[in-house]
């Protein structure tokens, strides 16, 4: 009887220990805690949790183009040609500098391109001496500089190339990463529902797209001056042989009143440079005739015995 009591016992506790267990509801996992606010850091942290997020809203995400491998059938870049910034520097003696700039400006036109500068002015001979900066269509770059030479005689040429290839690619990389990044938040965006996550997503939007607008500036700037060369020409008038032509008294007058005081100017010079020479002089001369005369005294009175 006591057996039966204990077995009895023993199945009761088993039953109600079950029961228990069964009753206990499942752990259901805490949404917002899982719930991960969207990383507002260095853009190359901002790949993962930005994937956490969006997956906990069941948005999709797509794979993010490293920079420095961009892809070229999306950005529509293709095979990219050599890139080559030219310059050429010329000076040009000619006979009238005036028509000179007129005709520089006139094949600047015809080669579809333009003037950015002129000044003319006089040195001191009172010669015309002018500066003239042209763009022109890369292609015609060697015409044009042929062109600039014909127009009289040339002093000194110089021309250069900058290969700016691997610095516009890398621009093209950079614009490829960011773009994904903006396609990433902007689609984090419309599925945001909580307002800290919206102002954050909006911030690195705006910080994505002022790198993009940058960028394309730099490439705007790479464009233009890659496209259109930038030839810079001096233009002299000839030294006329012998000087100035003519006799002109005026000149010869004003001159020589400028000799003569020159000359005024000269003699005060020297003569204040002297002044210490004189007083040594002078200190020297009294010296010496006091000391004539003492001897002279003394030499008078033995005369006299």
């Amino acid at each position: 009887m006591k057996f039966k009591c204990i077995v009895l016992l023993i199945l009761c506790i088993a039953v109600v220990a079950a029961a228990g267990c069964m009753g206990l509801p499942a752990s259901v996992p805490d949404r917002s805690a899982t719930q991960e606010t969207i990383y507002m850091g260095d853009s190359s942290d901002y790949w993962g949790s930005a994937s956490k997020v969006a997956n906990s809203n069941n948005v999709a995400v797509p794979a993010p183009v490293a920079a420095g491998t961009p892809s070229m059938e999306g950005s529509g870049t293709g095979d990219i040609d050599t890139k080559i910034i030219k310059t050429a520097y010329l000076t040009i003696e000619v006979k009238d500098v005036t028509t000179s700039v007129e005709s520089l400006k006139a094949m600047a036109a015809g080669k579809g391109g333009y003037l950015t500068s002129t000044s003319i002015q006089k040195n001191y001979n009172n010669h015309l001496t002018g500066n003239v900066v042209m763009r022109i269509p890369q292609a015609d770059f060697e015409n044009t500089i042929a062109g600039v030479k014909a127009l009289g005689t040339v002093k000194s040429a110089s021309t250069r190339g900058e290969d700016v290839t691997e610095e516009y690619v890398d621009i093209l990389a950079q614009k490829t990463s960011y773009q994904n990044q903006l396609a990433q938040y902007n689609t984090i965006m419309k599925q945001s529902t909580k307002v800290e996550d919206i102002i954050k997503v909006q911030e690195q939007i705006d910080r994505v797209q002022t790198e993009l607008d940058r960028l394309e500036g730099r490439l705007k700037y790479l464009n233009s001056r890659i496209d259109l060369s930038t030839i810079t020409v001096n233009l002299q008038e000839p030294e006329p042989v012998g000087g100035e032509t003519g006799h002109n008294f005026v000149s010869t007058f004003n001159e020589g009143i400028a000799g003569f005081f020159g000359m005024i100017d000269a003699i005060i010079i020297l003569f204040f440079t002297l002044i210490p020479l004189f007083i040594l002089g002078g200190i020297g001369y009294f010296t010496y005739r006091r000391y004539k005369g003492k001897k002279s005294a003394d030499v008078l009175p033995e005369e006299k015995k």
